[in-house]
């Protein structure tokens, strides 16, 4: 049997990432066979030793798993909550929190994660705190302001791109059994990711509903070529972007939509009104420099988008919602603006310990025309 290019690859990743550990040749072409049909082991062997240490790691003798640290497990001392207002803070890794939570357990999910899985490796976040780039780039300042950094994405290689693939698809496995029936399940993303990080949590379980576009100049593209940008001045190698994809997402309905609305209290999203449902166009402006003088993160969104975001996940206005890559906290932020129970889990020391402070700080800021 004949293969397209990266079928027996993509088949590899996709059955290590949904493990809390490592497998065997065996167990792996075994999974891969049920997957595409039938592969030669000598096949799956090669695969393995060609991308170790780059994709896999060998746990020893013919045993591997994922070279991704996010899928460690960590100690469960670090995992007693913080409180903030109506929201509960982990300092966690969510894919070990999420593997201890009970099954339909939360409402929601809001999320902005690492889009790429390198901008948020111990090493890149160094680079970055010390203002020293690596997968960081400052944009150009077209307005006399410093910009906010951010990632290049388009120095992800075919291998980076599949451990987001497993990456997300993971996460979709995880929240599939843990969000209620009918949950919404929102994530941030860009436009060069979104169909990676859509077509990924699909295959684990969750539906694809569309997208919320937040409209917002977000200073990526829109640069001359490299090293050429005098010799084609009147040339932009992409467009300069004016939107950011939310991928949305829900799990799987427990009958029809009302049903789901009277047993679970899910199944659609919160109006603004009753003139008026919600929309998936939000216009937005860059976060406000007062409130990244609160939280100096590099992804904060602002909470004037945040709070008409969280508002509509919850389309009866009761149940929690769910952060798993917390970061400084702008959604559990919201979620204490508007009145919702949240739980927010982030793994980085230092963002965590940010995130208490500055929940409490930016959920009291008065946000102009909130939903």
């Amino acid at each position: 049997m004949t293969f397209a290019p990266g079928t027996i690859r993509d088949s590899i990743v996709t059955y290590l990432s949904t493990l809390a550990g490592d497998a065997s040749t065996g167990e792996i072409a075994e999974a891969v066979c049920k997957h595409v049909g039938e592969v030669p082991p000598s096949s799956i062997r090669s695969y393995l030793n060609l991308n170790t240490p780059t994709v896999f790691e060998r746990t020893k003798r013919g045993r591997y798993r994922l070279q991704n640290g996010s899928f460690a497990p960590v100690a469960s001392e670090r995992r007693q909550a913080h409180y903030s207002g109506s929201c509960q803070l982990f300092q966690a890794d969510c894919f070990a929190w999420l593997t201890e939570q009970p099954t339909h357990s939360v409402h929601a999910v809001v999320t902005d994660p690492p889009y790429g899985l390198l901008e948020y490796t111990e090493k890149e976040t160094a680079k970055l705190r010390a203002g020293k780039g690596g997968v960081w780039r400052i944009p150009p300042s077209f307005d006399g302001h410093q910009r906010a950094p951010l990632p290049r994405f388009t120095v992800l290689t075919d291998d980076d791109r599949l451990q987001l693939h497993g990456f997300f698809n993971r996460l979709a496995h995880l929240l599939a059994r843990v969000v209620v029936p009918g949950g919404n399940v929102l994530v941030a993303s860009n436009p060069l990711l979104a169909h990676i990080v859509a077509a990924a949590m699909v295959a684990g379980g969750l539906e694809l509903r569309g997208h919320v576009v937040r409209q917002v100049m977000t200073m990526r593209g829109g640069d001359r070529p490299k090293n050429a940008h005098q010799e084609f001045e009147g040339v932009s190698v992409m467009p300069r972007s004016q939107w950011e994809p939310w991928v949305m997402l829900r799990a799987p309905l427990d009958g029809r939509v009302q049903d789901n609305l009277r047993k679970w209290g899910t199944g659609g999203f919160r109006r603004p009104s009753a003139e008026r449902p919600f929309g998936d166009l939000i216009r937005s402006s860059p976060t406000p420099q007062a409130e990244r003088r609160i939280a100096p993160h590099p992804s904060l969104k602002p909470q004037h988008f945040m709070r008409q975001v969280v508002r509509a996940a919850l389309p009866l206005g009761k149940g929690i919602v769910l952060d798993p890559f917390m970061g400084a906290g702008s959604t559990m932020a919201a979620c204490n603006a508007v009145g919702y129970q949240g739980i927010g889990v982030e793994l980085d020391k230092q963002f965590f310990t940010l995130a208490t402070a500055a929940v409490p700080e930016l959920a009291k800021l008065r946000v102009k025309d909130d939903a």
